[in-house]
């Protein structure tokens, strides 16, 4: 009975995630088996380029990332271009968006599923397969944009959960 209860905590551990009284639940599409190696606050912003669109249109168009990674209010690593997390202890991965769910509002960026395709180091990170943008506030931008070359900084936050395959 020991072995079920821990095994639904855990369950419930990889699928929900937030602090008070309100819990996050992830979408099927981007969801994620395995153990969960961390969760770590993302405190940052999402950079855009104006550029022309394939419509010939000016738009602002995603260029890159920045952000602290955060674990009980200490920085522990940090994200950029890439996409890229670093681990304080030196461990790194790189990855590659597979899927993705729209955020709460459209001011949010969307949460995404990414498969891990380049790791280095031995630390937190070095046994991470699949990495989870959840719980995003703020970092989106709409509409068209005047000057090609403009650069626009939306602030945002999210929680990121990084997964390893099996127990």
């Amino acid at each position: 009975m020991q072995n079920v209860v821990q095994l639904l905590s855990l369950i419930l551990a990889v699928i929900t995630f937030g602090t008070g009284a309100t819990k996050s639940v992830v979408p099927k599409e981007i969801s994620a088996d395995g153990t969960v190696v961390a969760s770590l606050l993302a405190e940052g912003a999402q950079t855009y380029e104006c550029k022309a669109g394939s419509d010939g249109k000016l738009v602002w168009t995603f260029r890159e990332p920045i952000a602290t990674l955060i674990s009980d209010g200490t920085t522990v690593g940090r994200h950029y271009a890439g996409p890229v997390w670093e681990s304080v202890d030196g461990s790194a991965i790189t990855g590659k968006v597979v899927a993705s769910a729209p955020g709460a509002t459209p001011d949010d960026i969307a949460w995404l599923k990414l498969s891990v395709v380049s790791a280095r180091g031995d630390g937190v990170f070095s046994k991470v397969t699949t990495v989870q943008r959840i719980e995003t506030h703020g970092g989106a931008v709409q509409g068209s944009c005047e000057r090609t070359g403009t650069a626009l900084v939306a602030p945002y936050s999210a929680t990121y959960v990084f997964v390893r395959e099996g127990n």
